[in-house]
């Protein structure tokens, strides 16, 4: 077992502790620093400390200690290096290329910096460049220049040189914009700061059709290339003409932030501005079930752009709706079927005109289009329950039809339904027939007298709006309902000189 320490140990320790505190006093007191304490004030330099930054992700902040050291020391090619370094991770290749060129100026046969800069000179497709440097290193000798290294680098900046010329020639000379898109792909793959090669293939992807990946290279364009107003404008063109007026409008508007002037930018400004403002207006009325003031806000939209299609494609559905919506059925049905045209399977196109036909009493061709929607959407709930009213209204039009009794359309009005009530009333009322005639005008006056009941209650109208009679004995005995009103004998003596008047109130 270890002895504990002596007395003597603790009074030794404790007259140092007291000559090394009076010494502390006597230096602060003259004014002097020990050793230890000069040696804590030498900080890491400024490289340093950008090393270890740069070995924690924290590019900005390395960046800042590459500059001051650079300022304190303009000749250390090292700090030139980490700078260079530095810049690449924040993909700035133009000023790491820029200190690289200083780093091998002051240190010519600093091989890492020459195969850096291959690196960044193969990115910007600057092949001969890339080649002339891999010589230099070749020349340098050592592990890095030996044949082994260097000649199949040299192969492959030939090969991407060779793809380079027979893409350009295949999209400016032979219009084979998918054999030039094979070629660019890898290119760009290996040269991803080349805005050249991307320009090209943007060109060739809005020539196939392919727009929405011309948009990725435009928006990188619009990167690579300092102050790109007509990266701007031609990249807002083209979601102008995906219709994709939101993104067109914010593209246009980064144009103008470089050059307010510039006129072609404005121009188009100015009319995206509108149309997404019609197009705006136009859902934010559909949002309020506002259908009848949409239609000529959408006829607006479709004026301020009449050409592009993808524009027409947008609009269609929203005018179909509004149409529907708005008992506009024949019009709908004939807008609807245009549009259908086109786009043969959109559900919502399907759902309105099924409505239109509904109104129209067309229910067979309202079941048809039900019936096509679900051929897609077999869950849907809503589909189905459409196509299940479709079936029971065709089903009620092959019984009694309250509406053809007052002869009215389905899209009638309360004062039409009265309206037409006291003119079928008074027109069949059984004591203005005599005779055989009689019998009838009793039948036709009852049923008048229902169509009033039902059609006049907004609930009972629902009711049978959707497929239901709720004066059908069968149909309400079955849902514990009531029955005809005049089920069971006729209320009113109409027997000729019976004590009955009919007043009617006009």
């Amino acid at each position: 077992m270890m002895k504990p320490p002596s007395a003597e140990y603790y009074l030794f320790d404790i007259s140092i502790y007291a000559y090394s505190s009076l010494y502390l006093v006597l230096l602060h007191f003259f004014n002097f620093k020990p050793l230890v304490l000069a040696a804590a004030d030498n900080k890491p330099s400024h490289l340093d400390l950008g090393i270890q930054f740069l070995a924690k992700g924290q590019i900005s902040e390395a960046l800042q200690q590459f500059h001051s050291a650079i300022d304190e020391k303009p000749d250390d090619f090292m700090a030139h290096y980490r700078r260079a370094t530095a810049y690449l991770a924040l993909g700035k290749g133009k000023a790491a290329l820029e200190d690289l060129d200083v780093v091998l100026t002051l240190r010519p046969d600093f091989q890492a910096a020459r195969t850096q800069r291959v690196n960044i000179l193969t990115k910007y497709g600057r092949f001969d460049d890339g080649i002339l440097e891999l010589e230099k290193i070749q020349k340098g000798g050592g592990k890095a220049g030996s044949d082994e290294e260097i000649l199949p680098k040299i192969e492959e900046l030939k090969k991407l040189k060779a793809s380079a010329i027979e893409a350009e020639e295949l999209f400016e000379h032979d219009e084979d914009y998918q054999g030039a898109l094979n070629l660019l792909d890898p290119l760009i793959e290996a040269c991803p700061w080349n805005s050249e090669f991307r320009t090209v293939r943007g060109d060739a992807l809005i020539k196939v059709g392919e727009l929405s990946k011309a948009v990725f290279d435009l928006k990188q364009l619009t990167k690579l290339i300092n102050d790109n107003t007509e990266g701007f404008l031609k990249l807002s063109l083209l979601y102008y003409q995906m219709g994709e007026d939101e993104q067109s409008l914010a593209e246009i508007r980064e144009c103008l932030k470089l050059d307010q002037d510039h006129k072609q930018c404005f121009a188009h400004y100015k009319k995206v501005k509108r149309l997404n403002k019609q197009l705006n207006e136009a859902q934010e009325l559909i949002n309020q079930n506002n259908f009848a003031d949409c239609i000529p806000k959408l006829n607006s939209a479709l004026k301020t752009e009449p050409t592009v299609e993808a524009f027409k494609l947008k609009v269609a559905p929203k005018k179909c709706k509004c149409l529907s919506k708005s008992k506009a059925s024949k019009e709908a049905i004939k807008f609807c079927s245009e549009a259908l045209e086109t786009i043969p399977d959109d559900e919502e196109v399907l759902i309105d005109r099924a409505e239109a036909y509904l109104v129209e009493e067309e229910y067979e061709k309202a079941i048809q289009d039900y019936e096509t929607a679900i051929k897609n959407n077999e869950e849907s709930r809503r589909l189905n329950d459409g196509l299940k009213r479709a079936k029971k209204l065709l089903k009620q039009s092959k019984k009694r039809d309250y509406y053809k009794i007052l002869g009215l359309k389905r899209t009638a009005t309360k004062q039409e339904i009265n309206k037409a009530y006291r003119k079928l009333a008074q027109l069949h009322h059984p004591d203005r027939h005599e005779g055989p005639d009689k019998e009838e005008a009793e039948k036709k006056f009852m049923d008048i007298a229902a169509a009033k009941e039902v059609l006049s209650d907004p609930e009972k109208r629902e009711k049978f709006d959707n497929g239901e009679d709720p004066l059908d004995p069968e149909e309400q005995a079955s849902q514990g309902g009531h029955g005809h009103p005049f089920q069971g004998g006729f209320p009113f003596n109409f027997q000729q000189g019976g004590n009955f008047q009919f007043k009617f109130k006009f």
